[in-house]
């Protein structure tokens, strides 16, 4: 039985990097978008949002030099460029998928509309939402969050390489203790990094919880929605 109908997975566009030191790398794409084709062949309606870290990140684009609005003009346009690749993966696999953008770009995909992404589910259609929120200062963690309050998402699932919340950052203390379950209290308290504070606080006011997993191990994507206890839930 699905736990969830209707999802928003956030991707890291580092997490496309794979072992190679920039660009995409095929064996995670070609991963991931399995992993994704099965879980929506269950009849999950999935919405994907997806970094461009791999590619270009506008706050360390100023720290050499570029101007603020135009790095994260350009950040923005790396995550068209990641949401193509993804989209290209799903069709190899005959899987229907949409590239939504936030901006006017014809020739790449739709304009973001809520009923076009709801037609777009009703169709079996993956909807990839790419160009973060169109405005610079906004992270991707934050176009996340909206996109997933959108279209009225039931969790906004986190995919990294970590497989939950730690105290600590697990690949540096050894110490640091993994958390299944906490609230969005604790997780200001604790000043646990999980997502940027604009998305973080925006899915506490809608209400919307909050699961960070790996999403490098095949398979957690699809027990996760049959409800086995994968990542860390933030509630």
């Amino acid at each position: 039985m699905l736990k969830y109908k209707r999802i928003l997975l956030k991707l890291s566009g580092e997490a496309l990097l794979g072992d190679d030191q920039y660009g995409l790398n095929a064996n995670i794409i070609n991963s991931y978008v399995k992993q994704i084709s099965e879980t929506a062949k269950l009849g999950v309606e999935i919405g994907i949002v997806i970094g461009g870290g791999n590619i270009f990140r506008g706050l360390q684009g100023v720290s050499e030099g570029f101007d603020r609005v135009k790095g994260d003009s350009m950040g923005m346009l790396a995550t068209v460029i990641n949401s193509i690749a993804l989209q290209s993966a799903f069709e190899s696999i005959n899987q229907k998928s949409i590239v939504f953008t936030s901006f006017a770009i014809e020739s790449i995909g739709e304009r973001f509309n809520k009923q076009k992404v709801l037609d777009a589910f009703k169709n079996n259609e993956i909807a990839i939402f790419s160009g973060g929120t169109g405005n610079p200062f906004f992270t991707t963690d934050t176009a996340s969050a909206l996109r997933a309050v959108e279209i009225e998402a039931e969790v906004l699932l986190k995919g990294t390489r970590v497989d939950g919340i730690y105290s600590a950052d697990p690949e540096k203390d050894t110490s640091a203790i993994k958390f299944n379950t906490i609230s969005f209290d604790e997780v200001y308290d604790k000043k646990l990094k999980v997502m940027d504070l604009t998305a973080f606080t925006m899915c506490e006011e809608n209400k919307l919880p909050i699961i960070v997993f790996d999403m490098n191990t095949e398979g957690n994507l699809k027990k996760l929605i049959l409800g086995e206890n994968i990542g860390s839930l933030i509630s």
